[in-house]
């Protein structure tokens, strides 16, 4: 079996353990769209492969930034 990198850590992993951030699609809020763009400044593309830890970190960042654009715009 292959191994994958994390773009973030740089940590190999097994291909079946690959997450990208195609998984924020399942999320309410925000938009995947909004999730596109915000990763898009990061420089993170939407096929760029992540560890599971990782990609925690970044639904975290995003979900924060998310919160804190709301909460200026009340």
């Amino acid at each position: 079996m292959k191994k994958a990198q994390c773009k973030k850590c740089l940590n190999k992993f097994h291909e079946k353990e690959i997450f990208t951030i195609q998984q924020f699609q399942y999320r309410e809020e925000p938009t995947y769209k909004w999730s596109l763009n915000f990763f898009k400044k990061l420089g993170i593309g939407e096929w760029d492969s992540f560890c599971e830890s990782c990609l925690k970190s970044y639904l975290k960042k995003s979900n924060d930034t998310w919160n804190e654009s709301k909460n200026t715009k009340a």
